[in-house]
Formats: C-alpha cells, sequence, structure tokens
C-alpha cells in the first residue's frame, strides 16, 4: 500500500515557503513585543478557527458569537446539532495545543481515534473513535451526485498506519508535511464521519509542534473556512472521484502555501490593528474613569464579537458581580450598548467604538495576494 506523496518542491514553491519564514519573523516580534494585548489577539484567532473548520462542515455560528463558544457558553439561537459539534472541536482543538509541547507525545493510531472520539462523542450513530465499518462515499447535496468513494473499510487501518509512520518521518518542510497529513487523512476518509475536521486538526497539531509559529497563531483553518468552495475543489482536483494516491499533489501544496501566506499577513495585519485599538482604549478607560480591565470587553467589541459577562470574566480575573458592574459602567459611558436581559444580556460596541474599527481598517488595510500569480492583490473589507 501506499499514500499520497509530495511533489519535489519547484523554485517558486521554495520561494512562498522562504517568505513564510521572513513574515513569521515579523508575526514573532509583533506578537511578543506587548503582553498587553497579544492575548487577546490569540483568543479572537482561536476563536475564529474553531468557527472556521466547522462552517465547511455546515455548523454555522455567527462570527460575533466566536467567543462564547470559544468560552464553551452556547451561542443564541444555535442549533443543539451544531453546538455539540462547536464543543467536541473546541475540546479536540484545545487538547492539540495542550500536546504541542509535550516533549513526551508520539503519533499513533490510538491517538488519532481518540481526538476522533472527543470530537463526535456527542452522537454515537457516528462510531466516535472507531474506524468506519463499510464503504464511504462523499456527496455533493446540491448536484446531488457522488464526487468521491474513499478506498474500502478493510484497508483503512492499514493506510492510517502508513500515515503514522509519514507523521514521524519528516523529509520535506514543515508546511508542506502538516498538508500532507491533512490530504492523506482526508483521501484515506478513515471515519464515518469528522474526517474533515480531524484532518484540520491534525494540520494544526504538526504545524504547533513544529515551532513553525507560536501554537495559538499556526492554524489556517479561519481561511479555509473563508474559501470553502475553493477547498472543495482542489480536493476534487487531487481526488479525481476515487483513491488514487498517484496523482500529482503540487495544487494541493500550493493551495496550502497560499493560505499559509494570507493567513499570515492577514495576522500581521491584525496585529498592528490590535496594538492600534489598544493604545486608543487606554486612552478611552482613563477619560471615563473605568478601570484598566475594561479594555478586554472594550476590545472585544470593537473588533466585531458579542461580550457577555461569562466571556468577559476569565479575561478580566473578576467576579461575576464585579463583571457586572464593570459592563454597565461600560453602558453607562456610552461605549457598549446591552441587549437581552438578565443571563441573556450581550453587549455590542457602540458608535464611538465603531468609529475606531472603521478608522483602524481604513488606516490598516488588508490585501490578499495570491504568491504564485502576478499582480496586485485583493483588498479584503471583510471582519477582524
Amino acid at each position: 500500500m501506499t499514500i499520497f506523496k509530495s511533489p519535489a518542491l519547484d523554485d517558486a514553491e521554495v520561494a512562498v515557503i522562504d517568505q513564510l519564514d521572513g513574515l513569521r519573523h515579523q508575526l514573532r516580534y509583533a506578537t511578543e513585543r506587548s503582553v498587553r494585548w497579544s492575548g487577546s489577539l490569540s483568543r479572537a484567532m482561536r476563536a475564529r478557527a474553531v468557527l472556521g473548520s466547522n462552517s465547511i462542515e455546515g455548523y454555522d455560528v455567527p462570527e460575533e458569537e466566536g467567543l462564547a463558544a470559544l468560552e464553551g457558553e452556547e451561542p443564541m439561537g444555535t442549533p443543539e446539532e451544531t453546538w455539540l459539534a462547536i464543543q467536541g472541536y473546541r475540546h479536540a482543538m484545545t487538547y492539540v495545543l495542550q500536546l504541542s509541547d509535550d516533549p513526551h507525545f508520539q503519533f499513533n493510531q490510538g491517538f488519532i481515534r481518540s481526538m476522533h472520539y472527543m470530537m463526535l462523542s456527542y452522537d454515537l450513530r457516528k462510531h466516535p473513535g472507531r474506524w468506519r465499518p463499510g464503504a464511504m462515499y462523499v456527496r455533493n447535496e446540491q448536484k446531488r451526485e457522488i464526487v468521491y468513494e474513499a478506498p474500502p473499510a478493510a484497508e483503512v487501518p492499514a493506510l492510517m498506519g502508513e500515515l503514522i509512520l509519514s507523521l514521524e518521518s519528516v523529509d520535506t518542510p514543515r508546511l508542506v508535511h502538516a498538508a500532507m497529513a491533512h490530504l492523506n487523512l482526508v483521501m484515506i476518509h478513515p471515519f464515518s464521519d469528522g474526517n474533515g475536521r480531524m484532518a484540520r486538526c491534525l494540520q494544526t497539531l504538526i504545524l504547533a509542534r513544529s515551532g513553525v509559529i507560536e501554537k495559538q497563531f499556526c492554524s489556517i483553518e479561519e481561511w479555509l473556512g473563508r474559501h470553502t468552495a475553493e477547498y472543495y475543489e482542489v480536493l476534487s482536483k487531487v481526488g479525481q472521484g476515487s483513491w488514487h494516491p498517484e496523482n500529482d499533489t503540487r495544487a494541493w501544496i500550493r493551495f496550502n502555501l497560499k493560505a499559509h501566506v494570507q493567513q499570515a499577513e492577514l495576522l500581521r495585519v491584525r496585529a498592528d490593528r490590535t496594538a492600534s485599538i489598544w493604545g486608543e482604549l487606554e486612552e478611552v478607560v482613563k477619560d471615563k474613569g473605568l478601570p484598566e480591565r475594561a479594555i478586554y470587553a472594550l476590545f472585544d467589541a470593537t473588533v466585531g464579537f458579542r461580550v457577555r459577562n461569562s466571556t468577559y470574566r476569565p479575561v478580566a480575573e473578576v467576579s461575576e458581580q464585579i463583571a457586572t458592574r464593570d459592563l454597565k459602567a461600560m453602558v453607562d459611558a456610552g461605549l457598549l450598548v446591552a441587549t437581552g436581559e438578565a443571563r441573556g444580556r450581550t453587549y455590542s460596541s457602540g458608535a464611538m467604538l465603531k468609529n475606531l474599527w472603521k478608522q483602524t481598517r481604513q488606516q490598516f488595510p488588508y490585501v490578499a495576494v495570491d504568491p504564485f500569480v502576478e499582480g496586485p492583490g485583493e483588498l479584503q473589507k471583510g471582519s477582524f
């Protein structure tokens, strides 16, 4: 048996990897230069990664509810299955980040199956923690057709064994190594459900353990969530409908390198935006006579998240009573707008914070550049 292999990298791909090395140095400097705001940026990135990866599978939660999902608080109006899927993925991703610097960690089939159980234990019909019992077909529901047939179930244990061996033997750049692990798990399709989420989580773990960049910032799951159609298109191009490990994987490698470049550049812009917003908010809380910890809630609201008492308390390190008092003071100062009552109350940005966010986006624009295509990039006007 054999699994998909990486092609020999050409000059263009090597140049992009070198470019990413430069971006990583910039990001390391940007995120290490200030402990004041780097934690808030990391938290926002983790929330968007969790939502992004799950959105690919159709489990959608509004972006403004990202912090609630990250903190284990059920987003308002979310279907139960969606919330259970988000919870499972959040637990698995937290586990992955915990393992990123564990010197005793080893890849093995038991670990892969345990991570799958953690992710899908909410529905035993999906055989969480077990290889799929039978044939697997991926359907395009819009076109009502089968777009991929996975290898026979009897071959799954051996193929996964080969994949595990490949994870411990690194003979390509880490970015490529992680991308190939993602591709192989998706193509083997070893589980009844959750294969895409597992593959993306595995890719993040490999990158986090490699030290490619700080573990909080190594994921491209948010980017993949925003480019779902392109993601499925390149998988379809490489897979060609069924298990073909002899196929050329260059398109997949380039797709991943493009994702890393654009996500890294977005993070660089976000770091600049965060530093600027944080500095402005420091002046605002002084002027309004608010405690310095109020910046955590004001920052989250400024960049588009809904704030709750439960999402503010952990970062501000205060009791529920003090958090309630702080948030009321921010509302009274005209900085936040409260919606709902009692435990269902949420807070969003007021006019002053909305204006600050608009000015910051204009000052630090994000342009998405395809490193393999000449020409100007595309100005992105979306969220934080």
